[in-house]
C-alpha cells in the first residue's frame, strides 16, 4: 500500500493576474495557509514594487515567505525551497490545507517537483568579472552555455544568470540538466488563473497607476539612497526609476517590462501539462473541493 502523501494547492499565473486575490478568498474557505512563491516579495523594503499584500487584504490569513530578508542578503532557490517545506509542513501539522501562491516558476518547480540543486562551491574571481556586466550580456554569455535554460531564466535576475553561468561553467554541462527532481513530497493540485492579453494589459495598467499613486517613486528613492545599485533593484517597477526621469515615461515602461514579463512566465507556465487553468473562483473550488476528498 503506498504512503499517503500531504496535500498541497498551487495557485500560480502571471504577474497582475490576480492570484493573491484568489489564493486569500479560497483559503478562506478552504481554512489554509499560504506560502508564497514569489521571488521579490520575499525582500523587506520592497513592498509597493512588488504589490505585497498588505496587512488589512490578509484578513487574519496566515501569509508566509513574504517580508523576510534584507535586499542587500544572498539568497537562492536552494534557501527558498528550504524554508517553504518548513512552513507547509508546519502548516500541515497544525491541519491546515496549505497553499503555494506565486508566479515564480522556478520557486513553484523546487517545491512541486522536489528540485535538488547542484551544490557548486561560489567562485568569487568568476562571480566579480561577471558582476561587471549588463544583464543583457550576462544572458548572452547564458545563451551559448544553455540555449534550454535561457527561455526561461529570468533575463532581469544578475544574481540567477550569474549562478546559472556558475554552475555550467564549473560543470561543464548546462545548468537546466543539473537540476535533478526527486520523489514527490506532496499530492499536488496545480491551479492557473487563465487571463487573455486584453485583460492582462488592462490589470498591470491598474496596477502600476495604483502603485505610483501609493507613492512607489518615494519607495524607489529611498531604497536606491540606502542601498545604492543592488542586483535585487533591477526588479521590475525600480529600475526603471534608475534611468528615466519623467514618470509618465517611466511608468509606460514598467507596464511594457511588466507584459513582456508575463509573457515569460507564460511561457514557463505552459510546458506543464499538469496545471489546470481556470477563469474564476468558482471553478477553482470544485477543483479544491474534489481534490480534498480523494
Amino acid at each position: 500500500m503506498t504512503e499517503k502523501l500531504p496535500k498541497l494547492i498551487v495557485i500560480l499565473g502571471p504577474t497582475a493576474s490576480g492570484k493573491t486575490d484568489l489564493a486569500l478568498k479560497l483559503a478562506k474557505i478552504f481554512k489554509g495557509e499560504i506560502v508564497s512563491a514569489d521571488s521579490r516579495q520575499i525582500y523587506k523594503e520592497m513592498n509597493i514594487g512588488t504589490a505585497k499584500p498588505q496587512k488589512k487584504e490578509l484578513k487574519g490569513i496566515p501569509y508566509h515567505l513574504i517580508d523576510i530578508i534584507s535586499p542587500k542578503a544572498d539568497f537562492n532557490v536552494a534557501l527558498y525551497k528550504k524554508l517553504a517545506l518548513k512552513k507547509i509542513k508546519e502548516g500541515n501539522k497544525k491541519g491546515k490545507a496549505a497553499f503555494l501562491v506565486g508566479g515564480t516558476g522556478l520557486y513553484i518547480s523546487a517545491v512541486t517537483d522536489n528540485l535538488d540543486f547542484p551544490k557548486i562551491v561560489p567562485d568569487k574571481k568568476l562571480r566579480a568579472s561577471m558582476e561587471k556586466k549588463s544583464n543583457g550580456k550576462l544572458f548572452n554569455i547564458y545563451e551559448k552555455l544553455d540555449k534550454e535554460g535561457a527561455k526561461f531564466i529570468d533575463k532581469n535576475n544578475k544574481r540567477r544568470l550569474i549562478r546559472a553561468i556558475e554552475v555550467c561553467k564549473l560543470t561543464g554541462k548546462p545548468f537546466w540538466q543539473e537540476r535533478k527532481k526527486r520523489k514527490p513530497d506532496f499530492d499536488i493540485l496545480k491551479i492557473g488563473i487563465m487571463t487573455d492579453r486584453k485583460k492582462l494589459d488592462k490589470n498591470v495598467k491598474k496596477r502600476t497607476d495604483k502603485m505610483i499613486k501609493m507613492g512607489l517613486e518615494k519607495e524607489v528613492k529611498k531604497i536606491f539612497k540606502k542601498y545604492g545599485s543592488l542586483p535585487v533593484l533591477q526588479t521590475i517597477g525600480y529600475k526603471e526609476f534608475e534611468k528615466e526621469k519623467d514618470l509618465k515615461k517611466t511608468e509606460e515602461q514598467i507596464n511594457l517590462h511588466t507584459l513582456q514579463f508575463a509573457k515569460r512566465q507564460m511561457t514557463w507556465f505552459k510546458k506543464d501539462k499538469k496545471i489546470q487553468w481556470v477563469k474564476n473562483q468558482k471553478k477553482a473550488e470544485k477543483l479544491i473541493e474534489n481534490f480534498l476528498k480523494k
